[in-house]
């Protein structure tokens, strides 16, 4: 007989429960997505959704109406009935008994929790200390994937070293993003906020692509290139973008202050123009 053991009680396999056989557990099979709301509003949840679709072809995982997806983070979001609220939501391949091969014709598995957020713009205004850590992350990070164990370890080492983020550098010695956020570098003199081009390296941020939307409506340049550890650390600011944060300074980059250690003029200007931005939404 195939036995398993949940915590304490041992059980016939076949009496195990559903989400003990889940393939996002085994394997971290599945792909995520995060959206908050501001004030009541999702924001940007068609982009979202459409991210969300991408990953699941790309693992190669069907079966799924987003319309279905859409109505119930509505559902939840207005039974949850916060203003600001964080939005999770995953699948996962599905539940069967351990195999590297999924059998044909699997049922996925579906999450979404919903929790308050608080917004706390005064911290804000204090900034983050980041360290940079190694990227060692697979091989398709434009997949929004439930496989984060390598960003689990390198905030685990950011911790010890006092800081909120840890910002991976590839092998080619090139800064790739934050293990949950997009990063950002602002130069002054050309008036300018630069990141990573998109690629394989990186996710496809939603709220990397609404910064870029909002710099160039408040007249700033944007400008897609890779940047150095060292690179980094001489620009005029620093910021992370998080779609539960939106636009964070960066004040403390590897132990060395950035500006004058508080938030930028270019990040603050930012900042508010980001807050009008959703409003509009």
């Amino acid at each position: 007989m195939d036995v398993a053991i949940v915590d304490d009680e041992m059980m016939p396999m076949d009496q195990v429960g559903k989400p003990y056989l889940d393939r996002g557990t085994f394997f971290g099979d599945g792909v995520y997505e995060v959206v908050r709301s501001y004030d009541g509003r999702i924001f940007a949840l068609d982009e979202h959704l459409a991210r969300f679709e991408r990953s699941l072809r790309e693992v190669q995982i069907g079966g799924v109406d987003i319309a279905e997806v859409r109505q119930k983070i509505d559902d939840a979001v207005e039974k949850a009935g916060y203003a600001n609220a964080k939005i999770y939501f995953h699948i996962t391949r599905g539940s069967e008994i351990r195999n590297h091969l999924p059998s044909e014709g699997l049922a996925p598995n579906f999450l979404l929790t919903v929790s308050e957020l608080h917004d706390d713009d005064a911290a804000k205004q204090k900034g983050v200390a980041v360290c940079t850590q190694p990227d060692w992350r697979w091989k398709r990070c434009d997949i929004k994937s439930l496989n984060l164990l390598a960003n689990i370890l390198a905030r685990i080492e950011a911790g010890k070293k006092g800081a909120s983020e840890a910002i991976l550098v590839g092998d080619d010695g090139m800064i790739t993003e934050g293990a949950g956020s997009a990063f950002f570098a602002i130069d002054a003199k050309e008036n300018a906020v630069i990141t990573r081009p998109l690629g394989h390296e990186i996710l496809p941020s939603i709220t990397r692509a609404k910064v870029f939307q909002v710099a160039q409506n408040a007249g700033l340049k944007t400008i897609e290139k890779t940047l150095t550890p060292v690179q980094a650390a001489e620009c005029d600011e620093l910021f992370m973008a998080v779609t539960t944060k939106d636009v964070v300074p960066i004040t403390r980059f590897d132990n060395q202050v950035i500006g004058t250690g508080q938030c930028g003029p270019l990040t603050n200007k930012l900042i508010e123009a980001f807050k009008e931005f959703v409003k509009e939404k």
